[in-house]
């Protein structure tokens, strides 16, 4: 095991910080100098002349201090045994050096780190997922390569690939200090981490946004390369029994410790192949992109991912402290929120080409499998398919304390009967007729009376059936109240993501609503989802005295005309849009000449809604 007390993982970290802290800016001088900087492209993000070279202050730092831990500590226990890892970790940074100087071809960039990996394996740094030797190899390649290059694609904007990496590896580093005694690799994985920690922590200081220097893809190999070397030597602190268990104890855990990388990958992966563009061509469409594009800022993008790792790694922290069944609903749970934004995200447009979607006449069986599951109702019954059964599993868990033990049988018997009634009563009321972007208050009352159909049906249908023999009531109960919230939030997913994210969109010019009423809503909402009108709504006034110091869908009343020359000096107002239905262009006029008597340079306009 051979783990070292707490503050020498502390001295290992703080040494490679402060390295990494000093080189970092060196690093960049010397790039200035030698004229190794990214230059702003049209299918990249950054806007300005920014240094390279990074990735070295983050490669010196880690080999320094682990080459000179191995002098005080002895080359035994973390030195020999990973030699082979060091040296490979070595190549892959210079390969990423060489290609950041002279521009290597994908192809041959990817054959190398092929090489690299196989001679890796060669020494015994492999996966072991499965009972057959010939598929851990193959596993093992496809593992290490493709980590690799997801944190180079995820190396597309300020401080992301660095910070995503190094949240991944502080849960492996607590996963295993927690379990350190059930694990045989522990103090191996604890001592490179907290090296590996450090020298990330040091380099993001200057990569923040806005980055002084980037890492390249020196910086981006070796980080990735090393991260997925921590990976294949980690164990799980205590595998879980049973084949279930240890499907999740084994795989799970690595594969959600890095679960964003694989998710961006995977994503830009998918949807460049969908509008036929090359995966290897760089493009402004990766998740932090389109979050950029529907309004959140660039520190606001990278900070989301990294909420979205954090999630993943306490996702992974809590598997082998819960049971399996909750531990399975946790995951499912998380990935179903994961999914529905991610869609959101999918509908962003970021490409000029037109879609396979778009296609009628394409050929082969995946646009035939796209267009089913896009254009028609089956992805949504598949998803009401999982949610029926989470719902209804996590009933038994709740009702029995987290194991449903005896009573999993009857659980498994029930199903099937629960998800037919279920689906059935959708279909009856509608549920599959619906618009994910127009649900409403009315839709939410359809789903209260298909929820409650489907479940009395079930109800009736096990009294007839088994009597409701040691079925139990408070089940079908905690189901209903489950089941009303997860198809009323998957149907209200991709509005409360819209909404929530225009409400933060400060881009526009400060605008003020005159009226309250209906119309001054209608106004806001158009605000909201019309980003062409250039226009943030800061808030309203309007003449009725209830009215202030409301909140109009979530935006304040100020007051009325009366503080109308305060509010527009607070609140920097450039646009004030009347929203009266009577008498709506002599109050124009009327604020007009307010605004001009007060020698206040406001636009003033009026809203009309017209029908012909």
């Amino acid at each position: 095991m051979n783990v070292l007390p707490i503050h020498d993982y502390l001295l290992l970290s703080g040494g490679s910080f402060v390295l990494s802290l000093v080189l970092t800016p060196l690093v960049r001088r010397l790039a200035l100098a030698t004229g190794q900087i990214a230059s702003p492209k049209d299918n990249r993000w950054h806007k300005k002349d920014t240094a390279l070279f990074g990735g070295i202050s983050i490669f010196v730092s880690f080999i320094s201090v682990w080459l000179s831990a191995q002098y005080f500590i002895g080359w035994k226990p973390h030195g020999l045994p990973f030699l082979p890892m060091i040296g490979c970790a070595v190549a892959i940074f210079f390969l990423g050096l060489v290609d950041d100087i002279y521009d290597i071809d994908p192809q041959h960039k990817l054959a190398g780190q092929i090489i690299i990996t196989a001679i890796l394996l060669f020494f015994g740094f492999r996966l072991n997922w499965t009972h057959s030797e010939t598929a851990n190899l193959f596993i093992s390649i496809f593992w290490i390569v493709g980590i690799t290059n997801a944190f180079n694609l995820l190396d597309n904007m300020d401080g992301l690939s660095a910070g995503i990496a190094f949240i991944a590896c502080l849960f492996i580093f607590l996963m295993h200090y927690l379990n350190a005694h059930m694990s045989l690799s522990a103090g191996a994985v604890l001592f490179l981490s907290a090296i590996y920690l450090g020298a990330l922590l040091g380099f993001l200081i200057y990569n923040v946004h806005p980055a002084s220097i980037f890492m390249g893809d020196a910086g981006s190999l070796f980080i990735g390369f090393v991260l997925a070397c921590i990976t294949v030597i980690s164990e799980p602190g205590r595998q879980l029994s049973g084949s279930t268990g240890y499907l999740l104890s084994v795989i799970a855990i690595p594969i959600l410790i890095v679960f964003i990388p694989i998710l961006d990958t995977g994503f830009v992966s998918l949807m460049r192949k969908l509008f036929r563009r090359p995966i290897s061509q760089g493009g402004r469409d990766h998740s932090s992109h389109r979050m950029v594009a529907i309004g959140f800022s660039e520190r606001k993008a990278v900070w989301i991912l990294y909420l979205f790792s954090f999630a993943s790694g306490l996702v992974a922290l809590s598997i082998g402290q819960l049971s399996i069944g909750s531990t399975l609903m946790v995951i499912v749970l998380y990935l179903l929120f994961v999914l529905f934004f991610w869609i959101y995200l999918a509908k962003v447009k970021t490409y000029s080409e037109e879609s396979i979607l778009n296609r009628p006449n394409g050929n082969g069986i995946t646009p035939i499998l796209i267009e089913i599951s896009y254009k028609k109702r089956l992805l949504e019954i598949l998803l009401d398919l999982i949610l029926i059964t989470v719902a209804y599993y996590t009933a038994y868990l709740l009702r029995f304390e987290g194991e449903p033990g005896p009573n999993f049988p009857f659980f498994l018997k029930s199903l099937p009967i629960m998800i037919a009634c279920q689906i059935f009563w959708f279909y009856v009321m509608g549920v599959y007729r619906g618009d994910w972007q127009s649900t409403s208050i009315r839709d939410l009352t359809d789903y209260a009376k298909a929820v409650t159909g489907g479940t009395v049906m079930a109800i009736l249908i096990l009294l007839f059936m088994y009597r409701f023999a040691s079925f139990s009531r408070y089940v079908f109960v905690i189901h209903w109240i489950l089941m009303l919230v997860l198809l009323s939030l998957s149907r209200l997913s991709f509005r409360l993501i819209e909404e929530g994210i225009r409400k933060k969109n400060h881009s526009g010019k400060p605008t003020l609503i005159y009226g309250a009423g209906i119309g001054g809503q209608m106004m806001a909402r158009e605000i909201e989802r019309n980003g062409d009108l250039g226009l943030t709504l800061v808030g309203l006034i309007d003449d009725d005295p209830r009215k202030h110091r409301r909140k109009i869908m979530g935006y304040p009343v100020f007051g009325s005309q009366n503080g109308l020359e305060k509010i527009i000096k607070r609140h920097h107002i450039e646009q004030i849009i009347i929203s009266f239905k009577l008498n709506g262009e002599e109050k124009r006029k009327e604020i007009e000449d307010l605004c001009k008597s007060l020698e206040l340079d406001i636009k003033v306009t009026q809203m009309k809604l017209v029908i012909s």
